[in-house]
């Protein structure tokens, strides 16, 4: 669990985000280096891709696993690659069913 929205919430509120850093024992540095990240082109697409992955899973009543669901997404004109699909319904817990 991340405690960088907590300090995000003290800064917000204008309380002392030196001291909310030092109390959970992160460095100002890094909460400032996570405050202004912006997400990767990759991790961008992949958001994009994972609602066309959804909308398949859910067509499909939760039935299909990340083989159909890339043969599917292939079928619908999206070209990506099969793992790619099964990395992303693994880190969103997007199962078919044995």
């Amino acid at each position: 669990m991340s405690v960088y929205p907590f300090i995000e919430a003290e800064k917000v509120e204008h309380r002392n985000v030196a001291k909310a850093c030092g109390l959970l024992e992160v460095s100002r540095s890094a909460f400032y280096e996570w405050h202004q990240h912006t997400p990767s082109d990759r991790a961008v697409a992949d958001l994009a891709l994972l609602e066309r992955i959804r909308k398949v899973h859910e067509d499909s009543r939760g039935v299909y696993g990340s083989p159909r669901v890339h043969r599917e997404l292939a079928n619908r004109g999206v070209c990506v690659r099969r793992e790619r699909v099964a990395r992303i319904m693994r880190a969103h817990d997007l199962v078919g069913c044995a």
